[in-house]
């Protein structure tokens, strides 16, 4: 994917996440909303590790969605392009993403 359309994908996660935050741990999203947002972006290298990863984030009770793109662009359509996890405290999503190269 190229650069645009990656922001576009990390968009839709960061929105989706963070609205399932909001309704299941009201108090972690507000503490992010009012620190400034933050967000890390990571990289995967296929689209089992997000699927992975989106298990481990339910294990933890972690808010997560991966996101499907609708194909018009540049990717098939269904292809997994973005899991976006969290908000929450950072030490618990360190242990899902922790160890993850930064994109």
């Amino acid at each position: 994917m190229g650069k645009g359309k990656i922001a576009v994908q990390v968009g839709h996660a960061t929105i989706t996440a963070s609205e399932e935050t909001r309704r299941h741990h009201p108090e972690w999203w507000k503490g992010w909303f009012n620190e400034g947002q933050c967000k890390v972006v990571v990289k995967v290298n296929s689209e089992s590790e997000l699927h992975e990863l989106k298990r481990q984030a339910d294990e933890l009770g972690l808010a997560s969605a991966i996101i499907h793109d609708s194909g018009l662009t540049q990717v098939e359509p269904g292809t997994a392009t973005c899991l976006g996890i969290g908000p929450a405290p950072a030490e618990v999503v360190d242990k899902i993403t922790g160890t993850l190269p930064l994109l």
